[in-house]
């Protein structure tokens, strides 16, 4: 008989634990994602060839009429594109040609074209009806209210974040959510963190990154488990990714924040997770529960009601055994 316990214990916290997202169902659209997952190559693979013989190397080699010898060189660190990544990237189907001028065809290069002005991110991506989803409008009206705005004339622009060769997105599709945050947040610690970068773009001190943050209390928990975003921007519900970033004062520092039961990091972090748990099992912010530690996180609206119905249950219950065995003590008293 005891061991039957431990089986009815069972029936009853799978349920549970399916609700919460601890065990979560492999959807058919995660299914067929996997089962879509092949060698993918590009159709422009020989044409871009003729850029990564160089532009994928960390040299080059170049004939010096003069001398009537080839002349090996290293590739400025900047202009290296590593063709793993290019071909991870959210713009591996596109010929090199396709953003960069066609002169360039030419080898060496003409020395103007390093003058050659980028597309920008709209010049593409705006006003598109295939792209209206993303909101890329709108991410450009908080952009321009950024303190990153601020440092165009320095030079700032969408390709400092969003590397055009190598940028790919990964919070809609992340099957490793901690691979996702370090992701976002090299964005972030790749001009932070690296005074070099720093300096192109601003005449202030180093900052020193830990020092800044040590008022967070387990600092390196928080830097592997949520963004720099997460406090550092406004929050905006149509956008999946915040991309207004504020002011240094402005950053977010208290706890309740996101350790609530309205936790910022539905809004943000989580935005895209917590939209399919809704739908799915009803809870508050089960995706939150399942990473991080928040109060009241495992609350669902329909728990709520069937555990109110039955404490008002249990009291009519108790209620109606004392009403009954006060009257029947009432019957044979008088009696």
């Amino acid at each position: 008989m005891p061991e039957n316990k431990h089986y009815f214990f069972l029936i009853f916290l799978v349920p549970v634990l399916f609700l919460s997202g601890y065990l979560p169902a492999v959807s058919q659209e995660d299914q067929n994602s996997n089962d879509q997952e092949t060698e993918w190559v590009s159709e422009f693979y020989e044409e871009n060839e003729q850029c990564f013989k160089c532009h994928g190397e960390a040299k080059y080699s170049l004939y010096d009429e003069f001398s009537e010898r080839e002349v090996h060189k290293l590739m400025c660190e900047s202009r290296v594109i590593n063709r793993d990544k290019y071909y991870i990237s959210n713009h591996k189907s596109f010929s090199c040609l396709d953003c960069h001028d066609g002169g360039y065809q030419d080898f060496p290069h003409p020395v103007e074209l390093r003058t050659e002005e980028h597309y920008a991110c709209l010049d593409c991506h705006g006003y598109d009806e295939n792209y209206a989803q993303y909101h890329f409008e709108e991410i450009e009206e908080e952009y321009v209210q950024s303190i990153h705005a601020e440092l165009e004339e320095e030079g700032f622009n969408c390709w400092k974040c969003h590397n055009p060769h190598t940028y790919h997105i990964s919070i809609r599709n992340t099957t490793n959510l901690h691979e996702t945050i370090a992701y976002d947040n090299n964005i972030c610690l790749d001009c932070h963190s690296n005074f070099n970068r720093f300096q192109l773009l601003t005449e202030r001190d180093e900052i020193n990154i830990i020092e800044r943050h040590d008022w967070l209390p387990n600092q390196a928990l928080h830097f592997g488990n949520v963004r720099c975003i997460e406090c550092h921007t406004q929050v905006n519900d149509s956008i999946l990714v915040a991309h207004l970033l504020l002011p240094i004062e402005q950053a977010v520092q208290r706890c309740v924040e996101c350790h609530s039961r309205d936790s910022r990091l539905l809004t943000t972090l989580y935005k895209f997770e917590a939209k399919k748990q809704r739908t799915r099992a009803g809870f508050w912010n089960g995706a939150v529960l399942k990473e991080s530690y928040v109060i009241g996180a495992n609350r669902n609206l329909y728990l709520n009601i069937i555990s109110i119905t039955i404490f008002f249950l249990t009291i009519a219950g108790i209620l109606a055994h004392l009403f009954f065995r006060m009257k029947a003590k009432s019957n044979q008293t008088n009696s």
